[in-house]
């Protein structure tokens, strides 16, 4: 997975992709997980570095996090 080099994020949350017109606004967890994508992480190492800040059962983080990703992907912010 690759983050789409041509996306702008702002730090408040806005995210824009120049290619289609689209944009977003994220929370700040949608911006941290969106913004360790962009610095080349992966998904493992996402979710290892979320497990270890917030009180969340491994289960339900991957799902919420498989779903983002989905999401990501679907809007062209990330790429295969």
């Amino acid at each position: 997975m690759r983050f789409n080099q041509s996306i702008a994020m702002s730090e408040s949350g806005f995210v824009f992709n120049p290619i289609t017109g689209d944009s977003f606004t994220l929370n700040n967890t949608g911006m941290q997980i969106l913004s360790m994508l962009k610095s080349g992480k992966n998904v493992e190492d996402v979710k290892e570095q979320l497990s270890a800040e917030y009180d969340v059962d491994s289960l339900v983080l991957e799902r919420y996090l498989d779903d983002f990703i989905s999401d990501l992907r679907r809007n062209n912010l990330i790429e295969e």
